[in-house]
């Protein structure tokens, strides 16, 4: 069974930054990502890893300030969050697929996922 296990959340300041990670009990995925949901919102797509086009993509609130990026050798995703904002406290969850084509925040909702880890961000 394949498992997705984040870790690395926690609180912190406004302007800081946090890594979070995930690690994959087994590596098959060319589509990997994080996604977030805050209360009461719905969960959104954050950042994007393609490894077959080695391309990266992140939603606009979000860009410049983080860095998604995977580690092959110890199966691990990571993000990367810098100048983080009140807004950006949220669930963070990482999401894994296989795909034929382009790695898309839609193709990653229908993948694994993990439990989630809880990024808090205050003032």
């Amino acid at each position: 069974q394949v498992q997705l296990m984040e870790s690395g959340g926690g609180s912190v300041q406004a302007g800081g930054s946090l890594t979070i990670s995930c690690v994959v009990s087994r590596y098959p995925y060319n589509c990997m990502g994080w996604f977030r949901q805050a209360p009461g919102k719905e969960r959104e797509g954050v950042a994007r890893f393609d490894s077959v086009a080695n391309t990266t993509a992140y939603i606009g609130s979000v860009k410049g300030r983080f860095i998604i990026s995977r580690d092959n050798a110890k199966n691990t995703l990571y993000l990367q969050m810098n100048s983080l904002k009140n807004e950006d406290t949220a669930m963070y969850y990482c999401a894994a697929t296989t795909v034929e084509g382009v790695c898309l925040f839609s193709d990653l909702r229908l993948g694994v996922w993990g439990q989630g880890t809880q990024v808090s961000v205050s003032s």
